[in-house]
């Protein structure tokens, strides 16, 4: 048992004491206090529920419960990514679970508004937390044998430090808002080129090196020429590169492109479009390609980052697009660092 558990065992045996005592203490007279102090401590323990987001119909078998944030804070709880759900004749299939166990039951409370059958499966694209703490909610409602699919490598970051990091994380972020979440780690592997029938919708798998992880996983639901992407590419969103690679997401987006043509991009931060590969990489080309020109004529970072913005394919999205000032710095010296690496 480690630390953290142990202090989580102990705070809720105070508070089980706590509210031993006060129920005593106050009597049965004072019954309507000593409910609120039990919600209270509930509370503390697991944290409030997410307030519910009405799903959006984005094909024939596709819905989105879309997120209008794209970081975490206590005012939106950790809803920060989108959670995708594909509804088939042998079930639900959702694709990324949100960022914690409230998050992931309001996606369950709304799939219920769409159809009255079970989730049957879900897909994790990778291990950002947002993006699979909300798996616990889905082995809570539906048993612990539910398929949870990602990535080998995914599952293989997770069983390590990554899942307890990211709980942590979130907990941190929105003020213990996400309190009570557990991790929940895949437990089936999957692969690129592999598809997966589920009734009448055919699920194939897309993976094509490092871009925004080493492990992106990227979901097509064939029928309906729809892929969704994970954090691959971005709507009005600057995207986290410390895990990642700026010539590796040039390739992934030729890749996919390639092999799933017309295809609508779902994202996991923004709204959709069948341009989103195109903007979005233009975006970042216009982050790495200063960078790349700033090294190959034996200028500093500070230069390239001053091109950067200069660059009509970056400067447009400069007062508009969530988080920019707070991250472009850090961006323009990874593409630096990694424009060093190719160039020489």
């Amino acid at each position: 048992m480690n630390s953290t558990t142990v202090t989580q065992l102990n705070r809720r045996r105070w508070l089980a004491a706590a509210l031993g005592t006060t129920a005593v203490a106050v009597g049965l007279s004072a019954m309507p206090e000593v409910r609120l102090f039990a919600q209270q401590i509930t509370d503390f323990i697991e944290g409030p529920p997410v307030p519910d987001i009405k799903p959006e119909r984005l094909s024939e078998h596709v819905w989105m419960i879309y997120s209008k944030d794209g970081f975490p804070t206590p005012e939106n709880q950790g809803m920060m990514a989108n959670i995708v759900f594909v509804v088939t004749s042998k079930g639900v299939v959702v694709l990324d679970s949100g960022g914690s166990l409230q998050i992931g039951e309001m996606a369950i409370r709304m799939i219920k508004t769409v159809t009255h059958q079970p989730v049957v499966a879900v897909f994790n694209s990778h291990y950002h937390g947002d993006h699979w703490l909300g798996n616990h909610a889905f082995v809570k409602h539906y048993g612990e044998s539910l398929p949870i699919y990602s990535l080998q490598s995914n599952i293989d970051k997770l069983k390590g430090t990554e899942g307890n990091l990211w709980r942590s994380l979130m907990e941190r972020w929105t003020n213990q808002a996400t309190m009570g979440t557990q991790v929940v780690i895949p437990n089936r592997a999957t692969e690129h080129g592999k598809t997966l029938q589920f009734g009448d919708v055919t699920l194939k798998m897309h993976f094509y090196g490092t871009a925004h992880t080493p492990s992106d996983l990227s979901i097509e639901v064939v029928q309906d020429k729809l892929t969704y992407i994970g954090d691959v590419a971005m709507d009005n969103r600057i995207a986290n590169m410390d895990d990642g690679s700026y010539v590796g997401t040039f390739k992934y987006y030729e890749a996919i492109e390639k092999a799933a043509p017309g295809s609508l991009w779902v994202p996991g931060h923004g709204r959709p479009s069948k341009t989103l590969l195109k903007t979005y990489g233009d975006f970042m080309r216009g982050i790495y390609e200063p960078s790349l020109k700033a090294v190959q004529d034996g200028h500093g970072v500070e230069v390239a980052r001053a091109n950067v913005l200069k660059d009509p394919r970056v400067a447009p999205h400069i007062n508009t697009m969530a988080g920019f000032d707070g991250n472009i710095g850090k961006y323009v010296s990874l593409a630096y660092l990694e424009a060093e690496k190719e160039a020489f």
